[in-house]
């Protein structure tokens, strides 16, 4: 190849491989990646990458590294996310119920508008801190959520205007709930949540933003809610036994 011609090639070589690592996935194109990488044991490539409203429901990305990657209105249905990296990822829209996420780390993802409910969280009944997932500093306002995230890491998350509240017209097998039992929402903001009868027994709530929630029923026993702030927000029927109160705004106690 004369000179001229080679130096050229060398110019495109590197924007054709840009191109190709930044062209866009389908369901046939990431289930063979999971594959192939589970073949030679190493993670799946795909930090960084536009998966954005594929449907990739009940595949396996187990320990992937998703960090970064548009999962922006994907259908995450029952997909398997235990141990995955899903740190700065946009999962705005998405629908992840019945989706596995022990483990799982969204820290700073955009979860705004997701769809969490009925999650895996646990191997057994019980949740144990090994298994608990990390949101520190996560988008999930405007998201619906029906699910337990006992001894989660929340801190700095944005919960507001989240669609929480227990739906009691469909508790045949009990109460069904979201649960942030011991749970770390250090600084988290709730402002005008529906959080009715959800369960933040012996969570960390200091400096919490809870400005027009509705949260009837509530069940704040034993959480640490030091400086929170209770301003506008419907507290009928909340139970804050042994909660800690210093500092708390806006919470009228009978």
């Amino acid at each position: 190849m004369p000179a001229p011609w080679r130096f050229l090639w060398l110019l495109i070589l590197p924007l054709l491989a840009a191109g190709a690592d930044a062209a866009e996935l389908n369901r046939a194109g990431v289930a063979a990646e999971l594959a192939a990488a589970q073949k030679e044991g190493r993670a799946p490539a795909l930090a960084g990458r536009s998966l954005a409203g594929l449907d990739l429901s009940g595949l396996d990305f187990s320990g992937a590294d998703l960090s970064g990657a548009d999962l922006s209105d994907c259908d995450l249905r029952r997909a398997k996310l235990a141990g995955a990296k899903l740190v700065e990822a946009n999962l705005s829209g998405a629908r992840l119920n019945l989706a596995w996420i022990m483990a799982a780390d969204f820290s700073r993802a955009d979860l705004s508008g997701a769809v969490l409910e009925t999650l895996v969280v646990s191997q057994g009944m019980d949740i144990q801190p090994a298994e608990a997932v990390k949101l520190t500093g996560a988008n999930l306002s405007g998201a619906k959520m029906t699910a337990r995230f006992h001894f989660a890491d929340l801190r700095g998350a944005d919960l507001s205007k989240l669609h929480a509240s227990a739906d009691m017209r469909n508790q045949s097998m009990g109460l069904i709930r979201t649960e942030f039992a011991s749970a770390d929402l250090t600084g988290a903001t709730f402002e005008g949540a529906e959080l009715g009868r959800v369960d933040f027994k012996f969570a960390k709530l200091k400096g919490v933003n809870f400005r027009g929630a509705d949260l009837p029923h509530a069940d704040f026993a034993g959480a640490e809610l030091t400086g929170a702030d209770f301003t506008g927000a419907n507290t009928t029927g909340a139970v804050f036994d042994s909660a800690v109160l210093t500092g708390v705004k806006g919470l009228k106690l009978p």
